[in-house]
């Protein structure tokens, strides 16, 4: 995917959709420059940390992006940041490197722009379970870096951040990475060595979310309820319960108490939960993502 006998034919597909960017960004060749922040990758989250890049201010003259797939790059280019057709030319022209690839694609990667890296270069991996020191080992550098774990509400600017950094990154560079974040959501900057476990507590946890809103809806529409209706319902509910968890100033367990009034409907509800112990449940599965968060782990 990335070898020497596709380069020439990326250079030709970059060519082709690099001019749409070229005449947005020397538009503004006369502003001065900040720090150049490239995305190896250009997916659903790259789109979304770079979407967040333009709204907080970033100039699309530094933010530069490199994909494989030219339809991705094309998409990139309709927002007006720069198109690179080689890794490795993305490397050397960037400050902060995004690695935004699938985990599986991460040697290859590696190795690919291995020979542009300096020590000076800050790379973010957002893959579960690539931790700083593998990254290093596959450039061969002790680069700055900062280990990044979001999860997929950040599309919406509703995302849920953690992340962690190397000791040799600069405040000014670590503060760059952490506003890229920011500006899609809250951050929280933890230790790497609960990286892999809060996985499961952020990363992987919308699907908890839309699996009990999924049966929530499902039971809904088995009593003659409208779908449009139980999903708008639902949806509603979930956002003012999360409202009132950050806001409320109850713990869990008090709102619960709150809602459960006694001899009453909603304390049947819970009965049934706890008899079937959905609590351990849902330690048991967040257990099990983190199992393999470390399996994965490199």
């Amino acid at each position: 995917m990335f070898g020497d006998d596709l380069k020439e034919a990326k250079k030709f597909m970059g060519n082709l959709v690099n001019g749409i960017s070229t005449g947005i960004s020397t538009g503004i060749s006369n502003i001065a420059e900040g720090k150049k922040i490239g995305f190896i990758g250009a997916g659903n989250m790259a789109t979304a940390i770079v979407k967040g890049l333009l709204k907080s201010g970033k100039l699309v003259s530094e933010i530069y992006v490199y994909d494989c797939n030219v339809r991705q790059l094309k998409k990139m280019a309709d927002m007006g940041v720069n198109i690179m057709y080689i890794s490795e030319e993305l490397v050397e022209k960037c400050d902060i490197i995004v690695l935004a690839v699938k985990p599986q694609n991460y040697d290859e990667v590696l190795e690919e722009i291995k020979p542009s890296v300096t020590d000076k270069k800050v790379f973010v991996t957002i893959a579960a379970g690539i931790s700083i020191e593998y990254v290093r080992k596959g450039l061969g550098a002790e680069c700055p870096m900062v280990r990044v774990m979001p999860n997929t509400p950040l599309l919406l600017g509703k995302g849920a951040t953690a992340m962690c950094r190397s000791d040799n990154i600069s405040d000014e560079d670590f503060e760059e990475v952490y506003d890229m974040f920011a500006n899609a959501g809250e951050v929280a900057v933890i230790p790497e060595e609960q990286m892999n476990a809060v996985i499961a507590v952020n990363g992987s946890s919308p699907a908890y979310v839309y699996l009990f809103a999924k049966a929530m809806i499902d039971y809904a529409v088995s009593v003659g309820i409208d779908k449009d209706v139980a999903l708008n319902l639902v949806s509603k509910t979930f956002e003012g319960s999360a409202a009132m968890l950050r806001s409320s100033g109850n713990t869990p367990d008090e709102l619960i108490e709150k809602v459960c009034s006694k001899g009453g409907t909603t304390i049947e509800a819970v009965k049934v939960l706890n008899d079937n112990n959905v609590s351990q449940i849902i330690a048991d599965a967040m257990a099990a993502c983190t199992k393999r968060a470390e399996e994965l782990g490199k």
